[in-house]
């Protein structure tokens, strides 16, 4: 197939730059005589107009109905839905980082009996990224290094286990199972997971109420649940938000073999050398693994993953 050069026509930019402007702007809004979506100023340069995202007409999480017919709890969704929405650059790269981290994370919540939406909850925590936070929370779930530790996660000098999606994930579910059986109440252990239980039963105790959508919590925690209902609501319907990542734009999970090893390893270096694949790729895939050597005590073991190709 012969393919000409050809050059646009001046006067066809404006009319260029209108249809893409329309094409962003029309995910909420249908097309309609009275909505003006572009103007033309009297210099000749456009100004298009923006309009904020529906709200939904319902919604849940874990299953817990969220009561939007109050108007405080629908202004406070409305501002994370709108302030989300027009982060395009962040919140499509959460979306291709979706399609390689939802699975192990779906899977291991389903595992350890925890609901589905619980994912969005690591999403608003790190981004589907290993983080580090101020206070020196790591990683997707943001495990402080005293908490991991009660968690039963393993972190010193050569290993640390906030960097094992699987690990990671089950001890947040052991989190969030017990926050549950204190508050009754997903919603509330969700918060509990951004100001500690301890913080949500006390001012539960003063406010006399353990419903979350009825307590006064520090300003982080009164944004934390809206935060995390408004990534559910633009990421389960990306598509009809306009935000479109399938086939090769979604990133996919890395395919690796993986090997159980019982020996201390001592250079991770020649061990990926070994193992046909570079020290780079091998701490890409294992992030738990924090230093150039592995030490092994006695009866103990790990899985590491080996990737089987850079494509």
């Amino acid at each position: 197939m012969e393919i000409r050069n050809f050059k646009i026509k001046k006067w066809l930019i404006p009319f260029v730059i209108f249809l893409g402007g329309m094409g962003a702007l029309l995910a909420f809004n249908e097309i309609s005589p009275d909505k003006d979506l572009v103007s033309v100023k009297p210099d000749g340069r456009l100004q298009y107009k923006w309009y904020p995202p529906a709200l939904p007409a319902k919604m849940n999480f874990g299953g817990e109905k969220v009561p939007l017919d109050r108007w405080e709890v629908r202004e406070r969704l409305d501002r994370d839905i709108l302030m989300n929405y027009y982060m395009h650059g962040s919140l499509l790269y959460i979306l291709k980082l979706s399609t390689r981290y939802f699975p192990i994370i779906e899977e291991r919540l389903a595992a350890n009996h925890v609901p589905d939406d619980f994912k969005y909850l690591c999403v608003a925590e790190s981004s589907l990224q290993h983080l580090r936070s101020s206070a020196g929370a790591q990683s997707f779930w943001q495990f402080l290094k005293s908490t991991a530790k009660e968690y039963d996660l393993e972190v010193n000098d050569e290993v640390d286990e906030r960097f094992h999606v699987e690990k990671a994930t089950d001890a947040a579910c052991e989190y969030l199972k017990k926050a549950h059986d204190r508050f009754g109440s997903w919603t509330a252990a969700a918060a509990s997971y951004n100001c500690g239980m301890g913080g949500f039963s006390r001012r539960a105790d003063e406010q006399g109420s353990g419903n979350y959508y009825d307590l006064l919590l520090p300003e982080e925690t009164n944004r934390y649940i809206f935060r995390i209902l408004a990534l559910k609501y633009l990421i389960s319907g990306a598509t009809q938000m306009g935000y479109i990542v399938k086939g090769a734009d979604a990133y996919q999970p890395v395919k690796t073999r993986k090997i159980t090893v019982t020996e201390s390893i001592p250079n991770l270096i020649t061990f990926a050398k070994d193992n046909g694949t570079s020290y780079k790729l091998l701490k890409l895939v294992n992030p738990w693994l924090r230093s150039n050597s592995l030490t092994i005590s006695k009866g103990n073991s790990y899985v590491i993953d080996i990737p089987l190709d850079r494509q």
